[in-house]
């Protein structure tokens, strides 16, 4: 224990001992002084708050106001906060053009400027605050590297837009576009449906990737119960701010770690949570690379055999009717947890960062038959989870596809129509230059070749939106949005850039895919692919300098969360022990 009888502080074992304690530190100490702390502040742990606050976009605009607010928690436990802000590459935005290969660079620089302001500054915990979709596996990746007692606090969601008599969210207005250039929504209707889509502040509102995480934030442990259920503009959400402020004073005491609680068991978990809310296809890329993090296997197969036992319960959009605020008036997570425990789909042994274990979280929560969002485990929307793994000779490191709400067309057999980048597909899917029963095959959109990995939102949005998302199948190498919906598989690897059959597939090639069965096949023969891949050479991107091109050169395989250094694995000290 660091706290005395006294109330004060033993610091000979945390970080901030190296900014604060003795004779040589005066120096240090008079920087402290100059920001206005006193003598008893400098002496308490130093607790890093870190908000990915920006006014990029709406997930991240209340972000401020709660860090303000994790520091008031931590005040009041006896902690002296450090507040600072890293970036966010918002995807709605960054969405359709360049911008998206910053998006999946982001997470990484996103952990990376955490874990360099907390080892720069000898910060003792840390309060990570993120709204958007690859600032929360980011935050959370950042916790897991530096090992120090941590809490994650989710921003919160945005409100449902109301638009004709219905609740929207932004993918109604990208799934909008393919609707006016099929001439099945006049541009006044479009006009009018953007400026109601988005009525707050907050992340996207359905079960895309920024709630997915934030769900998974709650299920590994890593968050206070019920903290990813409200929406950003509550100010009743500030209540968990400062819950999450005083949490992580009393991980400080008892010496909770992040790795203490994200164990396999509890990554297992998330896997669940994501597959029974129908989450968004990221996760798979997400969950891996925080595993890694702290030296833990747990790949696109582990992932996707999660997925295929666990049953589909929550109807949130784009799969099902509702958004994230129905989901949190529900009961949130909690309830969910607890229908997932009882039916012995989760653990319940693994600590959290209430210092109980996830049974004892869950022991008075109550199913509540008044709702309609949540089913139990013994009526689910489908038995088996809402995202779904592939193998096969055209992906043999694995593919994905989100198969929540589909009902039908989860198989498809078709011939190919390459293009060389989302770029050309969307135009030819904007002019409806394809044809029915097709397999539009997008490449060298992955990781390195991409490089980024980009997103496609506004891809299969327009197909959506002509009416035609069952009619073709849609294969990339790079990533879908969390609010795709029809057949679009990504994270096809290996990825075209490495030489994977992705890059081999010529017009006309026959693809076999069946959602069902688990299965994607290039029905080319070997000798024929030899052939071809012998002709073969890597593509020269356009990124050949900055941060991109950095990334290009250390990311791993999508299968393996496209990681970009050796983990835990290469550790030969932790950041906490310093």
């Amino acid at each position: 224990m660091t706290r005395k009888p006294d109330g004060s502080w033993d610091k000979s074992k945390l970080p901030s001992r190296h900014v604060t304690e003795g004779p040589s530190r005066a120096p240090h100490r008079s920087y402290y002084y100059a920001m206005g702390l006193g003598t008893r502040e400098i002496a308490q742990p130093f607790v890093g708050v870190a908000s990915c606050w920006n006014e990029a976009a709406p997930c991240n605009t209340a972000l401020m106001r709660q860090a303000h607010a994790v520091s008031k928690g931590v005040k009041a436990a006896g902690g002296t906060p450090r507040e600072f802000c890293t970036i966010t590459v918002t995807d709605g935005i960054a969405m359709g053009h360049e911008g998206m290969r910053s998006s999946l660079v982001s997470r990484d620089c996103i952990a990376d400027s955490v874990e360099l302001t907390m080892r720069g500054h000898g910060y003792d915990a840390l309060v990570g605050v993120a709204g958007c979709d690859k600032s929360l596996p980011g935050m959370m990746m950042a916790m897991l590297r530096l090992n120090v007692p941590s809490v994650f606090l989710y921003g919160g969601s945005i409100l449902p837009g109301r638009w004709q008599g219905k609740d929207v969210t932004v993918v109604d207005v990208f799934e909008g576009v393919g609707m006016h250039s099929a001439g099945k929504m006049t541009l006044e209707d479009l006009c009018d449906l953007e400026t109601h889509a988005c009525p707050s502040d907050g992340a996207c509102g359905g079960q895309f990737t920024a709630n997915t995480m934030a769900c998974v934030s709650e299920a590994i442990g890593l968050a206070l119960p019920l903290s990813a259920s409200l929406p950003a503009p509550y100010l009743s959400r500030d209540e968990y701010a400062v819950a999450s402020g005083e949490a992580v004073m009393r991980l400080i005491e008892s010496n909770l770690r992040p790795r203490d609680i994200c164990t396999r068991k509890a990554f297992e978990n998330a896997a669940v949570i994501v597959a029974a809310t129908g989450g968004s296809t990221n996760a798979a890329l997400h969950l891996p690379a925080m595993a890694h993090e702290c030296g833990i296997s747990f790949t696109l197969r582990d992932v996707a055999e999660i997925f295929l036992r666990t049953p589909y319960l929550a109807d949130l959009k784009p799969g099902g009717q509702y958004v994230a605020k129905d989901m949190g008036e529900a009961g949130g997570m909690p309830v969910l947890l607890k229908t997932l425990l009882e039916g012995g789909f989760i653990h319940g042994d693994g600590m959290t960062v209430t210092g109980k274990t996830m049974a004892e979280n869950l022991k008075d929560v109550k199913w509540r038959d008044d709702q309609v969002v949540i089913r139990p485990v013994s009526n689910p929307l489908s038995p088996t989870g809402g995202v779904v793994g592939l193998w096969g000779s055209l992906a043999p490191d694995g593919a994905i596809v989100k198969v929540a709400g589909m009902t039908s067309h989860r198989s498809h057999r078709g011939p190919a129509r390459c293009f060389e980048g989302e770029d050309a597909c969307f135009d030819a899917v904007a002019a409806g230059d394809y044809q029915d029963g097709d397999v539009l095959v997008i490449r060298y959109e992955g990781p390195k070749g991409g490089p980024g990995m980009r997103e496609m939102l506004s891809t299969t949005a327009a197909l959506a939106g002509q009416g035609r998302g069952d009619k073709v199948a849609l294969v990339t190498d790079g990533r879908f949005s969390g609010g795709t919906r029809g057949l679009c598989i990504g994270h096809i690897g290996p990825e075209a850039q490495a030489g994977g059959p992705i890059a081999l597939v010529e017009d006309g090639d026959i693809i076999t895919i069946d959602a069902d069965a688990g299965t994607i096949d290039l029905e080319v023969a070997p000798e024929e692919l030899a052939r071809r891949k012998a002709a073969w050479t890597p593509r020269k991107t356009n990124y050949n300098s900055g941060a991109i091109w950095k990334f290009a050169q250390l990311v791993g395989p999508a299968h393996l969360g496209a990681t970009t250094h050796p983990g835990a694995d290469g550790e030969t000290h932790i950041y906490a022990d310093l």
